[in-house]
């Protein structure tokens, strides 16, 4: 409906005021308003669409988010529910990215503690993939055209600026936002490190917690999440990143090391001990402690899955090349499938 509306109203710029699904409708609408006669799989990201590149100028987006977490008045993605393959996916394209964004923690006064929960989960995860992801140099032959370059170069030293000071200021931050509503400077530093994070990740990418995300909440038939809407089964994306966070982290550990146990730290693990081999582990371990005291639910099974999902679900997250190939260590069936087993209880 919003590229219909973009095609036939046919704006000179476009303003988006809302959460990250807003702003990235209204990148949707700014794309396929250009390309007038563009079908949608066009630029959705491959396998799932054909993954054009975006050649021509868009229009003028300038982004208002009202929410803490997303990121995207920041980034050149924009995620949505394919619902024809059952799976969430996107369109990644530097070009999609706002001219202006418009940061104010006045705007997130109103957001109910859950949607301060979610929303600020995505700011965590941001930014721990973006730090943990393969390096930009390790990512593999260039592309033969430089518009076909991915939005997403994997972690490197600017991103990696971003992705720590996000981190830092999440660990601190979130626990406080989420249990008192009236605290404007956790708000403030949410809003802020969302857009931090924001920086980090739409230039380094993220992987393992984003990709096996899409699956979970796109394959949700039935779970509703406290004040979010009812009427119809929702899992809210920071919700269904953080859960497999845990798992991710075990798996992720044995490369970078030292960057898994620094993530512990400022989580608040006591790393003086720790063993390089353990670093995974540990991490796991603290992002269990931290999780559990926010009230995130125990794992995918909270959402209704089973073992016997698994399949469905890995079938679900393979596409989600985007992403999964961010991953310091190469992931395939099994190793995703392994990770959403550890993931259906983390407490």
């Amino acid at each position: 409906m919003a590229i219909d509306a973009a095609r036939k109203y046919n704006p000179d710029a476009i303003v988006a005021v809302g959460g990250g699904s807003t702003i990235d409708t209204a990148k949707a609408a700014n794309l396929y308003s250009v390309y007038k006669d563009a079908d949608l799989l066009d630029f959705v990201n491959a396998p799932l669409g054909r993954g054009r590149a975006v050649d021509r100028p868009l229009l003028p987006l300038i982004a208002v988010p009202t929410t803490a977490g997303t990121g995207s008045e920041c980034t050149g993605s924009a995620i949505f529910d394919l619902k024809s393959k059952g799976a969430k996916t996107g369109i990644a394209d530097r070009a999609l990215k706002p001219l202006l964004g418009i940061i104010d923690p006045l705007n997130t006064r109103t957001m109910p503690k859950q949607v301060r929960l979610a929303s600020g989960l995505d700011v965590l995860c941001h930014a721990i993939e973006s730090y943990t992801a393969i390096p930009y140099y390790q990512r593999g032959p260039a592309p033969s055209n430089p518009l076909l370059r991915p939005a997403y170069q994997g972690s490197n030293p600017i991103s990696d600026i971003w992705s720590a000071k996000a981190l830092r200021m999440v660990a601190k931050a979130l626990p406080e936002s989420v249990t008192n509503s009236d605290n404007l400077k956790a708000h403030e530093d949410m809003t802020l490190a969302a857009a931090y994070a924001g920086i980090g990740f739409g230039n380094g990418g993220v992987h393992l917690m984003h990709g096996c995300s899409y699956g979970i909440s796109g394959l949700n038939k039935k779970y509703l999440h406290p004040e979010y809407p009812q009427d119809h089964p929702l899992c809210p994306h920071g919700i269904s990143v953080a859960v497999t966070s845990p798992a991710v982290a075990e798996f992720t550990g044995s490369l970078f090391p030292e960057r898994h146990l620094e993530i512990a730290e400022v989580l608040g693990a006591d790393i003086t001990n720790a063993k390089r081999e353990d670093a995974g582990a540990v991490l796991a371990d603290a992002l269990r402690r931290f999780l559990e005291k926010l009230g995130v639910p125990d794992g995918i099974s909270a959402f209704g899955y089973s073992s016997s999902d698994i399949d469905a679900l890995v079938e679900s997250i393979l596409p989600q090349h985007r992403v999964l190939k961010l991953s310091p260590r190469q992931v395939g069936a099994e190793q995703i499938a392994s990770i959403l087993e550890r993931s259906l209880k983390n407490y």
